[in-house]
């Protein structure tokens, strides 16, 4: 079994993340849609620190390691629930690449956003699956994870996200 180490990723990440985030997209059956520049993502995650060492972003990424090299990634920000009043975290995105599965690097990276959200008081530990991804679903349920099967998530987005916004101007 390899060594695995998670960490957290710098601003020298970027590149790496972008690879990562490309190949989760061919993995999920939407190539096309990973658009996002380096200097988007640059931002994203660090804010200002990667240009002058201040600032944050509004997400954060961790870079998980399998003796040494780059073989997956955990994207995250903070939500809200009004319920418990506490904030949450949620997992944007979790990848691990084909050749390091089955060794542990996925749950590494989950126990790992686990101990962030405890340490940070949060609430809850929440993420989407693919509702076909049914090697994922398996290994999450594996992991005490419960499917929330009574919520639909709605998404507005590009022209529909335009349009709702002009009709919002009033």
């Amino acid at each position: 079994m390899p060594t695995i180490t998670i960490r957290p990723a710098t601003p020298g990440d970027t590149g790496l993340i972008l690879e990562l985030v490309r190949e989760l997209a061919e993995y999920e059956r939407e190539p096309e849609a990973a658009v996002a520049t380096p200097e988007q993502m640059r931002r994203a995650l660090f804010g200002d620190a990667a240009r002058d060492g201040k600032g944050a972003g509004i997400a954060e990424c961790l870079i998980g390691e399998a003796d040494g090299v780059a073989a997956g990634f955990a994207l995250f920000f903070h939500n809200f629930s009004t319920w418990t009043g506490r904030p949450g975290i949620y997992l944007e995105d979790l990848f691990v690449r084909p050749h390091a599965r089955g060794v542990g690097l996925g749950k590494a990276l989950l126990r790992h956003l686990a101990r962030i959200a405890v340490d940070r008081g949060c609430g809850r530990f929440q993420w989407s699956v693919l509702d076909w991804n049914t090697p994922a679903i398996d290994f999450y349920k594996s992991l005490g994870a419960e499917a929330m099967d009574e919520w639909t998530v709605y998404r507005v987005h590009e022209g529909a996200l335009a349009s709702l916004a002009a009709g919002a101007a009033g």
